[in-house]
């Protein structure tokens, strides 16, 4: 800006300075600078908001964005003239800045999962119900080419109403034991696998087949990461976080958190403030969430879904089946695995390989009509996070001036509810062995 001029920009700030932040970060500091300014940083650690302020002035040229502690949340949002606060602080504490920025009269963008339980969710829907603020909760998978052609092929009626749905989720052991290093190991927090990683499955489906969840019935359990189950293979190793630990060495699953220069600042060196550990033993103790999980779904449509989440697998990607009623759409994707906050590569052209989940091979998804030859729906094979979704999420976010978008990709707050509430009804039913109604979680 030159003297005199006033800038015109949204005013943005961030709550939540974890690996997933730094998307946004990047995008409001380099691709969306001119229609999107980034006044403050939120945070419980002050030397991970610094890191990012060098990490981004070194990689961007940024200018430091003002930090915050988190008791000073209110006071960056005055100060700073903040309009729309975007959330990606842990997940336990969604609900509380989303509903204390909306109270104050802002808007807000969160990450999935907009929370982690039927309490949080009814008091957000209520608190947006009460100040009529804007709620976007960022579904990227929606966005990736090869989710749009599918929600293409269904609404076009190639294979009628859709009567039955197999989804099938594999999480591979860099990946799903992730999950199981750090702060989503403890359901308190992340609300488990059901609601922090499947929320993106669920909201596909209601997506795709234009519909809600309406009972659910579900197992799960923790059958392959603990000490137990370790033990009882005969693959223990004792050390509870691996950083300093000689019994880590021969551990595959170990992360090394000193050999990652993004890990190393984000993390190791930020610890003396929280005492946050990112590294800890997958087979050690503390972990109350699952990593086998089976659901059935019947939704408002009448379609049923059998879906299923494995967090062990050799191989990372997915399988889904549709049948309708003139046919059958079948989706075979497999992907990159990735640990979370291992990238640092905010220079590249158009935010590529932040959490680098491209294909390894060309989507495959084939229509098979009844009495007919099947057919291979093509899919342009793009590169960026979440199969390309994460571009074309950041432009629908921040760009200004864009098209109307025909299958209706941006998720408000009940999308982002009816998403979370298939997972929070089936970790009821894991608790009880009973089928849950979606409609006696929360009212809307």
């Amino acid at each position: 800006m030159t003297g005199g001029e006033t800038d015109s920009r949204k005013r943005y700030a961030i709550v939540g300075l974890g690996g997933r932040s730094a998307m946004y970060s990047a995008a409001l500091l380099g691709d969306f600078k001119d229609e999107g300014a980034l006044v403050g940083f939120c945070d419980v650690n002050q030397t991970r908001m610094d890191y990012y302020n060098r990490l981004f002035g070194e990689r961007l040229g940024a200018a430091p964005v003002p930090t915050y502690r988190a008791e000073d949340f209110e006071r960056m949002l005055d100060e700073q003239r903040v309009e729309t606060v975007i959330v990606t602080s842990i997940d336990r504490t969604h609900h509380r800045y989303i509903i204390r920025a909306m109270e104050l009269g802002r808007d807000v963008i969160t990450e999935k999962p907009l929370t982690i339980d039927a309490a949080r969710c009814q008091a957000i829907l209520d608190t947006q119900r009460a100040t009529g603020r804007t709620l976007t909760v960022t579904f990227n998978y929606r966005y990736a080419p090869r989710a749009s052609a599918v929600k293409e092929v269904l609404r076009s009626g190639a294979i009628g109403r859709v009567l039955s749905v197999h989804f099938e989720w594999l999480l591979d052991t860099r990946h799903g034991a992730d999950y199981f290093r750090r702060w989503h190991r403890d359901k308190r927090n992340s609300g488990g696998l059901m609601v922090h990683k499947a929320t993106h499955h669920f909201d596909l489906v209601n997506w795709w087949l234009d519909t809600q969840p309406e009972t659910v019935f579900a197992f799960g359990d923790l059958k392959f990461y603990g000490r137990e189950n370790a033990e009882e293979r005969g693959e223990a190793y004792p050390y509870q976080r691996a950083h300093g630990s000689p019994a880590a060495g021969e551990d595959p699953y170990a992360l090394r958190l000193a050999d990652n220069p993004h890990l190393r600042g984000l993390y190791l060196e930020a610890e003396h403030e929280d005492g946050y550990q990112r590294d800890q033993n997958v087979f050690g103790d503390g972990i109350s969430i699952e990593d086998d999980m089976a659901v059935l779904v019947r939704y408002r449509s009448g379609a049923t879904m059998s879906y299923h989440l494995t967090a062990y697998s050799p191989w990372e990607g997915f399988r889904i089946g549709f049948n309708g009623t003139k046919g059958r759409l079948e989706v075979d994707i497999e992907e990159n695995s990735y640990v979370s906050g291992a990238k640092d590569d905010f220079n590249l052209p158009e935010l590529r390989d932040l959490e680098p989940l491209v294909e390894r091979e060309r989507p495959e998804i084939v229509l098979r009509p009844l009495w007919g030859k099947p057919l291979v729906v093509p899919v342009a094979q793009e590169q960026g996070g979440h199969g390309g979704g994460d571009v074309r999420l950041l432009e629908d976010l921040f760009r200004r001036e864009r098209p109307a978008d025909p299958l209706g990709r941006a998720a408000g707050h009940i999308d982002g509810a009816m998403s979370i509430l298939t997972g929070i009804a089936a970790n009821r039913s894991f608790a009880t062995g009973l089928p849950v109604r979606v409609a006696d979680l929360v009212r809307f």
